[in-house]
């Protein structure tokens, strides 16, 4: 809300200044997506406009956009300005326009905070009355382009427009729609929005600048308008512009190429292979085999007669000098 209430503060010290010719208004778009409110306010001197507005979203998120419009020369503008977003990130924007038969071409150059720079160029015809054709390319910051293309073709109250854009790797996307506008300050859109303007404009002497001088309705940007002083007993004189030459299209920068690193694969555990381990069979058991014993023979003695000899009486005598006394043998 901070932000909103910067944004209201800034609208109304633009639209009060005293020196200048300036407008201020407000409007709110019901959208399939939710309800966006919107303010704005602008003022001219010098030769140059300087504007600043907000939008809130239907979830309170506030974007503004600030900047400053110059006349350098007949058909000939520069402009500069930022805009943040609701995330609080901010981007500078520049660029010039040449209008000449039928013609308007714009070159651009928007920055983020990060120092990378978005480039875009284009133009619109105006083919015939109510009529008109664009062309353009944007090419983002790590050199990916968008090129589009459209018509438009307004009658009655009722714009028509289709176009087609095409990226870089060739692939085409078609867009079609319409706006009508119903009744003072209201516009419905074939996409089930409905927008309602609300515009004040503050009387002033410039000549020369880009100025809105509808009474409670639609806003003309991008044709050189001039403001007559106002008589002093004739009411102001209020002038319709035609529909514009050049209708103010502001492209996003191509998204930021992000890297979304892909999921880490699953843990899958993996078992290791077994060691083969050799287990030797047990020892064969040692068993002794005594030789077999040698089979016992008993060899029984021959019996052997021994015939006693007779006994033989044997008389004392002498044997080596030693007598033997007699004896049996």
């Amino acid at each position: 809300m901070k932000t909103l209430h910067l944004a209201a503060a800034t609208l109304i010290a633009l639209a009060s200044a005293p020196a200048f010719a300036g407008w201020s208004g407000h409007g709110t778009a019901y959208t399939p997506h939710g309800t966006y409110s919107g303010a704005h306010a602008g003022s001219c001197g010098g030769g140059s406009c300087t504007h600043a507005g907000g939008v809130m979203g239907p979830w309170g998120g506030v974007a503004t956009n600030t900047g400053t419009v110059t006349r350098n020369a007949p058909g000939q503008f520069s402009n500069s300005g930022t805009a943040v977003g609701p995330n609080g990130r901010s981007v500078q924007h520049s660029g010039d326009t040449n209008c000449a038969g039928g013609t308007c071409s714009h070159t651009g150059t928007m920055t983020g905070e990060d120092g990378r720079s978005a480039t875009s160029s284009g133009s619109v015809t105006r083919t015939a009355p109510g009529q008109y054709s664009s062309t353009g390319t944007v090419t983002a910051a790590n050199g990916n382009s968008v090129s589009h293309n459209a018509s438009t073709n307004c009658a009655g109250s009722t714009c028509s427009r289709s176009g087609t854009v095409t990226g870089t790797d060739g692939g085409t996307y078609t867009h079609s729609g319409s706006a009508t506008r119903v009744a003072s300050g209201v516009v419905t859109t074939s996409g089930g929005s409905t927008v309602v303007h609300g515009t004040t404009v503050v009387a002033g002497s410039v000549t020369g600048g880009t100025t809105v001088v509808t009474g409670g309705g639609t806003v003309a940007v991008g044709a050189t308008v001039a403001v007559a002083p106002v008589p002093a007993p004739a009411p102001a004189p209020v002038l319709i512009a035609p529909p514009p030459a050049n209708t103010a299209i502001y492209v996003a920068p191509a998204p930021k190429a992000v890297y979304v690193p892909p999921p880490p694969p699953k843990t899958v555990y993996v078992a290791p292979v077994p060691k083969v381990v050799y287990v030797a069979p047990p020892a064969p058991k040692v068993v002794y085999v005594a030789r077999p014993l040698p089979h016992a023979v008993y060899i029984a003695p021959r019996p052997v007669y021994i015939a006693p000899r007779p006994a033989v009486w044997v008389p004392g005598h002498w044997m080596g000098g030693i007598w033997v006394p007699a004896h049996w043998a």
